[in-house]
């Protein structure tokens, strides 16, 4: 049996970066029926500065992906501050990944699963994993990922 998603962060030795301020007019997280809905996340950093750069410019494929992974750390830390106990989520259902990159970058799939690996480790590979895009873009601020994802809670 998987432990519980609090208990894995414990057993991985994770620690969370400070939940962001929302940057416009949003909320960071949204409940609707069964679903938690996270807006687009930055990678913060454990000071609470953010990770810039361009994959294919000033980052490479391996420090982008990195930047994902905090994406995903940001996010869990966005979770338990404006929702609550990482473990009232079921599965993850659907991300959304944008990497900063230029025209001829091509590995945002590549990029994407420092995210997805992540959230594997943390709430198992079956519940973990779910569908998922990867795209390249120009990102606010010259943030290097930005990652929205939905949820399933426990009923």
């Amino acid at each position: 049996m998987q432990s519980l998603p609090t208990k894995r962060l414990e057993e991985l030795n994770i620690q969370l970066p400070p939940a962001p301020p929302p940057a416009g007019v949003y909320k960071p997280i949204l409940v609707v029926d069964n679903f938690l809905y996270i807006s687009g996340q930055g990678p913060i950093n454990m000071d609470g500065s953010k990770v810039v750069g361009r994959a294919g410019d000033d980052l490479d494929k391996d420090q982008a992906k990195l930047a994902a992974r905090q994406v995903g750390l940001t996010m869990l830390s966005t979770i338990s501050t404006h929702f609550g106990s990482l473990d009232k989520i079921k599965r993850v259902v659907k991300v959304l990944g944008m990497v900063n990159c230029t025209p001829d970058f091509g590995n945002q799939p590549y990029v994407i699963n420092g995210f997805s690996e992540l959230m594997a480790d943390v709430f198992g590979e079956d519940n973990g994993i779910g569908v998922r895009s990867a795209v390249g873009m120009m990102l606010p601020g010259n943030i290097a990922v930005e990652i929205e994802a939905m949820f399933e809670l426990h009923s």
